[in-house]
């Protein structure tokens, strides 16, 4: 038992650190930041105007939709990547199965073209 702590020793000695340095990080930036920053410095500079509405206003649902689609065959990419490269590893199940979700998502994204979700007004 002695010799398996030993040897996550320096894993917690990481950890330790890594949680170290970041509240460090975080205290020397509240106390060390500026508090009274000038007008300037408060001003829009990201859109070019002021903040009209509250930050809580309603956005159009095609936003979220379109984070959605992006998610969606983001995550497609992310699979099909360590599968190619383990082609000649996965045989025929890892095949059918890479074409199965392959199938599914193809289906999805003509349902959803077929909706008109990917049309903007």
């Amino acid at each position: 038992m002695e010799e398996m702590l030993r040897e996550y020793l320096p894993v917690l000695v990481f950890i330790g650190m890594g949680t170290a340095l970041g509240a460090v990080l975080l205290l020397a930036a509240v106390f060390l930041g500026p508090t009274n920053p000038d007008p300037e410095k408060n001003s829009a500079y990201e859109c070019g105007f002021n903040a009209f509405d509250d930050a809580r206003m309603k956005f159009d649902v095609r936003f979220y939709l379109v984070a959605i689609l992006f998610i969606i065959f983001d995550l497609e990419i992310a699979f099909l990547f360590p599968w190619a490269v383990a082609f000649k590893d996965v045989g025929m199940l890892g095949f059918w199965s890479m074409m199965v979700f392959l199938g599914v998502l193809t289906i999805g994204f003509a349902y959803e073209w077929k909706k008109g979700a990917l049309e903007w007004e």
